[in-house]
């Protein structure tokens, strides 16, 4: 018989989650907890979260509360079990700790990068291992006991979104099987061990280039924040989104970009970074090259951001 679980969650990582979880044999999502409807775009009009559409595709009731307490009443209402948690972004309090288990997918090696943004974090550091957790939640902080956690090794030029990725993959089976064992009271888990480090929520000021650091730490600031938020450079005083990137050993001078064989190149306090796809102020998306053919007269000076 399958477990029902309610979900929550809210942007586009937990949203593919609901997804996969939704199809999970001896998994039945009865219900869905998302935050609100937030205003979004430059014309900051109300817009779902990527998880509440999914929900509504899916055809599974949909709770929005301010307040996750306010959603108890339909937790039990829908008989769930046990609930998965994935990317919610919202304090989940005591009384639903106690009314319910609550299995977090979390995607780092607890304890290191408890947080807000474990995936960007480790890859800001440069990190070439990670992790993804199931874990039991607590009241503090991603501190709860772990029912499983995988392993697995990070390229040197892979972004957040490939990351993501395998930490979904690999952690949905023994999220599923968490869930089961919750449900049916005998989830079996082990408490975290080690050094607890911690990923800050992201910021303006972690997105914004430096050309005075060295090339590899930008090149793994431009990884952590693609292809869900992008590193900006700022040209002429305009902000360019630089979603693309490779490190070269040697360039032009600090601040400076040049041309080597049609590759555009920002020299850095240490090598240079190939820019290898940016978008424009207004934009979209495009190669370095592309956006070179565009454009006439002399490359644009780097400005301060």
């Amino acid at each position: 018989m399958a477990v029902r679980v309610g979900f929550a969650g809210t942007n586009w990582w937990a949203a593919q989650a609901l997804e996969r979880l939704a199809s999970a044999p001896g998994i039945e999502v009865a219900v869905v907890l998302c935050q609100p409807d937030r205003p979004t775009g430059r014309g900051r009009k109300p817009a779902p979260p990527p998880v509440a559409v999914t929900a509504a595709a899916l055809e599974i009731d949909l709770v929005q509360p301010e307040r996750a307490a306010d959603a108890l009443p339909q937790l039990r209402g829908h008989g769930v079990e046990a609930v998965a948690l994935v990317a919610y972004g919202l304090l989940v309090p005591r009384v639903m700790l106690v009314a319910l288990p609550f299995v977090n997918l979390h995607p780092s090696a607890l304890p290191r990068w408890r947080g807000a943004a474990p995936v960007e974090r480790s890859l800001m550091a440069g990190e070439s291992t990670s992790a993804v957790a199931a874990m039991l939640l607590v009241e503090k902080l991603d501190a709860g006991p772990v029912a499983a956690l995988e392993r697995f090794d990070v390229g040197p030029d892979e972004d957040a979104g490939a990351v993501y990725e395998r930490a979904l993959s690999l952690g949905l089976p023994p999220l599923a099987a968490a869930l089961a064992d919750a449900g049916a009271g005998r989830l079996a888990t082990v408490p975290q061990v080690g050094e607890a480090t911690y990923a800050e929520k992201l910021t303006a000021a972690d997105r914004v280039l430096d050309p005075a650091r060295r090339a590899r730490e930008l090149h793994d600031r431009v990884r952590a924040l693609s292809p869900h938020i992008g590193a900006r450079l700022s040209l002429e005083d305009a902000a360019y989104t630089v979603w693309r990137t490779s490190v070269r050993s040697d360039g032009p001078a600090p601040g400076v970009l040049a041309l080597d064989a049609g590759a555009l190149l920002l020299g850095c306090g240490s090598g240079a970074l190939e820019l290898c796809d940016v978008q424009p102020p207004g934009g979209r998306r495009m190669p370095a090259a592309d956006w070179l053919r565009g454009r006439r007269g002399e490359l644009p000076a780097v400005t301060s951001a």
